[in-house]
């Protein structure tokens, strides 16, 4: 039986080039192929390292196009080595669908430690590092977003985004809408020379947008859902107070909501014992 080649999936740096590890190097250096998400940008990196390695793109435009060929290589008995821009390919970018596809062909797949963004966000934020979800980008369609908010808002871990700079405040606006007021870390630009962090909740941010420069590269790391403490009597005071105001029972309930980070469904609940007892 022929040998098979291994499929190497490798890190790459998020912005400083001495953060790549020697054996990244080596292995870029001893494969036969790279496939690469952007040529033009990895050329940069293998020259600095004088890799001569080819490179073929392999992005998310052309990986189901692209998957066949490389895996047919390997089948042949080619190294290959998967890398992206910046950080670990299958990380908000491609490589899952080679990687899936060479382990159901029985080849072996080799993932190098090394860079990823939301590691150092996470630690660097000051919120619990213990239990965490990684989200990642949102999704751009409104009802799947919709679905996804909606299914991590009473999660307890620290949740993990990425966002582009042009999106942010729609993003913020999104998150309260559905976790209510929470604390924030926001990093730009992690390990670059304008590297920044800032320390907010989602009100104060929306609220005002000028504290951050909405330039570059973007982790946002959110507190987890905090388990309730706020009693049903102080809910139900909340909502006397702005029925009394004018507010209809359904601003009402909402604007608790958002206040609060409450379940909707708990303060509705509540504004329909107010009008039994009215």
């Amino acid at each position: 039986m022929s040998k098979k080649g291994i499929l190497f999936i490798v890190p790459t740096p998020i912005g400083n080039l001495a953060d790549i590890t020697f054996r990244a190097v080596d292995v870029l250096t001893k494969v036969t192929l790279i496939g690469a998400e952007d040529t033009r940008n990895s050329k940069k990196l293998l020259n600095h390292y004088k890799i001569e390695t080819p490179m073929i793109s392999y992005h998310k435009f052309n990986e189901r196009k692209r998957v066949d060929k490389l895996l047919n290589k390997l089948q042949n008995g080619e190294d290959i080595a998967i890398i992206s821009d910046a950080g670990t390919p299958g990380i908000s970018d491609p490589s899952s669908i080679i990687i899936k596809e060479a382990i159901s062909c029985g080849l072996k797949v080799e993932v190098l430690p090394g860079a990823t963004a939301f590691i150092p966000a996470l630690v660097v934020s000051g919120l619990n590092c213990e239990r965490f979800q990684f989200i990642g980008f949102l999704p751009e369609k409104n009802k799947t977003r919709d679905i996804l908010l909606e299914s991590i808002k009473k999660n307890e871990n620290t949740l993990i985004f990425y966002e582009a700079p042009h999106k942010l405040q729609k993003f913020f606006q999104y998150l309260f809408d559905y976790l209510g007021d929470r604390k924030i870390s926001i990093v730009r630009e992690i390990s670059k020379i304008y590297e920044t962090r800032y320390s907010s909740t989602l009100k104060k941010i929306i609220e005002e947008p000028e504290q951050i420069v909405a330039k570059g590269e973007f982790v946002i790391i959110v507190e987890g859902s905090q388990k309730s403490i706020i009693s049903d009597s102080n809910l139900k005071n909340k909502l006397i107070k702005l029925l009394e105001n004018g507010e209809t029972k359904k601003t009402a309930v909402k604007l608790v909501t958002k206040e609060t980070g409450e379940q909707k469904n708990r303060i509705y609940q509540l504004a329909l014992e107010l009008e039994l007892h009215e």
